[in-house]
């Protein structure tokens, strides 16, 4: 299902002004001057360190080190005060209860306490490093502007050893364990709970991207105490999806029905208790972070790690997540994959046995020096997560624009049988919904062939975002007076 292309349009035009404004000194000395008022030092240099995907980050070097700000961009995250109080809380749960090297937190606040009121930020120290993850596993040669993919010509010792440090990684957030599925709070200096939603990335592009109201996500302090309750919380936001993203969500009658028939079926099985594990249901949960990547790991001159970055969308979750090998070990996205799913899929297996190789290696270090129990490795249930299907299970709850084509290729034969074509398989399982279900579908049939007829834009921004919005329009209206 591909996003919204209006609702795109909006949110890249709303983030693109916004960075604007980083190009002008009046903005850039009153950040400096805040950042100082928090870290005294003697400041040699400030630039605008990057752009993400979500964030801005500015850098201000001192004689022996440096300090980052990094601001969240309207238009980009649509819960700016809520992504930085669980990225906050998130960061100091690591570096509590791990090694990871995660940057230190100077400084947080909220919009208003912002320097210009810009919005919800985060001071912490810079981590020096000499490249990134991603760049040491990407494909030579490879243009910035392109999607990267794993250097298929790679040597293995160097992919292994590259892997390893990943699989610590993995290995470490999996050991804490956590008694509901949600976003952390630090009641006091050495305790954390689960007291907030799960507020994950694919939450943030199904409202910024795929016309989802905000409504009809879980509450702000709504937290699920078994895998399967959340699974099907999970299942309901892509009936929502469909349900309310109004362009480009469906290109015909039967492609409608399709998408319909998909999302029916993965409720029913979550709702019986068939997309997760019994003896998994209850917890204990595990630390869970979306944006986990090979882009976020900085490495040393030595390709060792420097330090890990960007835990917005991090939280308690269902221990089948942590189960699941890491889709990035590829660097690219299975529905991305130029050679379609198939090739992804067997590229993919073949980098995993190096990567579960690298895992054990990290799990039977761990264990001599008494830092993990036999029972937490992770590299026996990620092999079998692969094998049974359950990899896809997690992913297609996890990737809600990816969601048909794995539920088709991945989930649905496993379930209800094999069919003779997946493109024509909905048709077969139209027997499986109920009479009241079927009646659902032609109406929802009928509004989206209607919708496609006139295109509206529907979009429920957070209120940050509008405000920008609303503050272009009154600066594009003086403008327009001015002539």
């Amino acid at each position: 299902m591909c996003p919204d292309d209006m609702a795109w349009e909006q949110a890249e035009e709303t983030a693109d002004r916004w960075l604007v404004q980083f190009l002008e000194v009046d903005i850039l000395r009153p950040i400096a001057d805040f950042i100082l008022s928090h870290n005294r030092g003697v400041a040699t240099e400030f630039a605008i360190l990057r752009k993400g995907s979500y964030n801005i980050s500015l850098r201000l070097e001192y004689r022996n080190g440096a300090t980052v700000i990094r601001l969240s961009q309207p238009g980009a995250v649509l819960f700016p005060e809520e992504k930085v109080m669980n990225e906050v809380a998130i960061m100091r749960f690591l570096t509590d209860q791990t090694s990871i090297p995660v940057p230190f937190i100077l400084h947080s606040g909220t919009k208003e306490e912002s320097p210009l009121g810009l919005s919800p930020f985060i001071i912490m120290d810079y981590i020096d490093h000499e490249t990134k993850m991603y760049n040491a596993l990407n494909t030579p040669g490879c243009p910035k502007e392109e999607r990267g993919i794993l250097d298929p010509q790679i040597d293995e010792d160097r992919l292994e050893m590259l892997y390893s440090q990943l699989a610590g990684i993995l290995l470490q957030l999996s050991t804490p364990s956590l008694p509901r599925i949600g976003s952390l709070s630090q009641t006091d200096d050495f305790t954390w709970e689960v007291t907030r939603r799960p507020l994950s990335m694919n939450m943030n592009e199904l409202v910024r991207l795929g016309g989802l109201p905000r409504s009809k996500l879980p509450d702000l302090y709504t937290t699920f105490d078994t895998s399967s309750s959340y699974m099907e919380a999970l299942a309901e936001l892509n009936i929502n999806h469909l349900v309310h993203q109004r362009n480009d969500s469906v290109d015909s009658a039967d492609d409608c029905r399709r998408k319909f028939v998909a999302r029916q079926l993965f409720r029913k099985l979550a709702r019986d208790k068939r997309l997760t594990n019994p003896l998994l249901d209850q917890g204990p949960f595990k630390i869970w972070c979306d944006d986990l990547r090979p882009a976020n790991v900085l490495l040393q001159e030595n390709m060792h790690i420097a330090g890990v970055v960007d835990w917005e969308f991090t939280y308690a979750a269902p221990t089948e997540f942590s189960y699941a090998p890491p889709w990035w070990l590829l660097i690219e996205k299975p529905e991305l994959w130029p050679k379609g799913l198939e090739d992804w899929t067997i590229s993919f297996d073949a980098r995993l046995k190096t990567f579960i190789r690298a895992m054990k290696n990290c799990e039977d270090i761990a264990i001599q020096q008494n830092r993990l129990r036999e029972d937490q490795r992770l590299s026996g249930p990620m092999n079998e997560s692969w094998e049974s299907g359950d990899f896809w299970i997690v992913y297609a709850a996890l990737h809600s624009f990816a969601f048909d084509v794995i539920y088709w290729q991945k989930i649905d034969a496993r379930f209800f049988g094999p069919t003779e074509n997946t493109e024509e398989a909905w048709k077969e399982r139209l027997g499986l919904l109920d009479e009241s279900e079927k009646d659902e579908m032609e109406l929802l049939v009928t509004r989206k062939l209607q919708e496609m007829n006139t295109r509206i834009l529907s979009w429920d921004p957070d209120e940050y975002t509008v405000a920008f919005r609303e503050q272009l329009k009154s600066q594009n209206g003086k403008a327009n007076g001015e002539k």
